[in-house]
């Protein structure tokens, strides 16, 4: 598994201003949490656990750059304790962590996209960026990360319509599809919960 930060991102009302990103070296699924430019070891530990460890369990290797957040005594310990170990990038080898890198190009361009006009709103669209990203044909396997992690394709506005989407995207047409998927599901407030505004159509069983 990779992991990296994206920092310099305006600070939402939380106080974060940065995106810490998993990306699993066999399947591509992304996960993805909003952190504070002072996020400790500690704190990325638990964002892991949270968001990564309760669905997935353990992987055998992490792989990181040069950050003293993973170089941590706290995260050396944890590894061991959990017969992990952690891979350093080689300075002088960057595409050892390539694939977190070209995630976040895309990440950022898709938020800079889809928050243009509210830059600060950014953390509220990490959840449905991440699905888009897991639900966007990867090019090196031919397939969704949702797919290869859960043997099925998640039930979208598009599924529930009954149209079909099989054309495998890269480069600038990801990123393209990435905003359009994102900036479609805009939550918006109703009572008892929360909507999305998208145009959803299906057949209701009959009683």
């Amino acid at each position: 598994m990779n992991l990296d930060f994206v920092f310099g991102l305006p600070a939402d009302n939380h106080g974060n201003s940065g995106i810490l990103v998993f990306v699993c070296r066999l399947s591509k699924m992304v996960h993805l949490a909003s952190v504070p430019d002072t996020v400790t070891g500690e704190h990325a530990a638990r964002l892991f656990v949270d968001g990564v460890f309760r669905h997935h369990g353990l992987p055998e290797t992490f792989v990181s750059d040069r950050d003293t957040r993973f170089t941590a005594a706290f995260w050396q310990t944890l590894f061991q304790l959990l017969g992990t170990r952690l891979h350093m990038s080689n300075a002088d080898h960057p595409q050892t962590d390539g694939q977190t890198e070209r995630v976040n190009r895309v990440l950022e361009d898709t938020l800079r996209s889809v928050c243009a006009a509210t830059p600060r709103t950014w953390s509220e669209r990490l959840p449905v960026a991440e699905f888009a990203l897991n639900n966007a044909v990867h090019a090196s396997t031919g397939f969704t990360p949702f797919y290869l992690n859960e043997m099925r394709h998640p039930r979208v506005p598009l599924t529930l319509r009954g149209g079909t989407e099989s054309s495998i995207l890269s480069g600038g047409e990801a990123r393209k599809a990435l905003s359009s998927q994102v900036s479609d599901l805009r939550p918006v407030s109703a009572t008892g919960g929360v909507l999305y505004r998208h145009q959803v159509e299906c057949d209701q069983p009959s009683t």
